[in-house]
Order: C-alpha cells, then structure tokens, then sequence
C-alpha cells in the first residue's frame, strides 16, 4: 500500500473493524482506523483515519484527519485535514491545510485557520490521478 503524502508513519494505535458499530467518546493518541460505524465525539492526539467503508457521525478534533469514508459532523484539524475519493463530509472543517481530491463530496463550511506561527493558511486541491 502506497503510503499518501501526509500521513502520519507508525503503527495504528486504535482499529475499528468493519463489523463493528460503535457509540460514545473515542480518545487516542498516534494514529486511529475507523472502517466500521462509530457515533459520538473523537479526540486524538494524531492522525484519524476514516476508511472508505466507515460511516461516522461526529465532531472530531485531532492532529490530522484523512476521510475515505462517510463522516457528518464538525471537524477541526491543528495540522490538516484531508478528503479523498471517494469520500463524503457533511459538517464544517477547520484546519491550517485542507487537501480535496477530486470526486468528494463536501458540504460546509470551511475556514483556513494558521497555528499562530504561518499566517498564511494553504488550500490544496487534487484532480485526477495527481497523488
């Protein structure tokens, strides 16, 4: 598997099978996998990765987020945020640098908001097969 420019290395720390379907407060640290249903709220320190099969319903706050999946609900993001094919995000995001590939779905609002340091917040958007 091609590792995608942004994601974080290392092992995951927190997997949500397929199967599974979740309710409630999910907290971790290092990197998360949702593949399954999950309902509730999301705080990590790190990455969140929600699979192509998920469907999430949830504010989520974390380092990073990378969505294949389906998530509705409000994310904020202090490092960035990133939707891929064939994702769908209905909610708001916040997030120094957001990444759209081209074929997501996202309805909402976005605002570009720097960590203090680089006050000029970046919006990159994929077409194609451009990876």
């Amino acid at each position: 598997m091609r590792r995608r420019r942004g994601s974080s290395s290392g092992e995951v720390s927190v997997l949500l099978g397929g199967a599974s379907n979740i309710e409630g407060k999910l907290n971790f640290k290092g990197q998360a996998r949702l593949d399954g249903v999950f309902k509730g709220e999301i705080v990590g320190e790190g990455t969140l990765i929600v699979g192509p099969g998920a469907n999430v319903e949830a504010r989520i706050l974390a380092t990073a987020v990378e969505i294949s999946g389906v998530v509705v609900g409000d994310i904020e993001a202090t490092e960035r945020i990133e939707l891929r094919a064939p994702g769908k995000l209905v909610g708001n995001i916040v997030a120094p640098l957001v990444v759209m590939d081209e074929g997501v779905v996202f309805e909402g609002n976005c605002r570009m908001a720097g960590d203090g340091g680089d006050s000029s917040p970046k919006v990159r958007l994929i077409a194609g097969d451009n990876k």
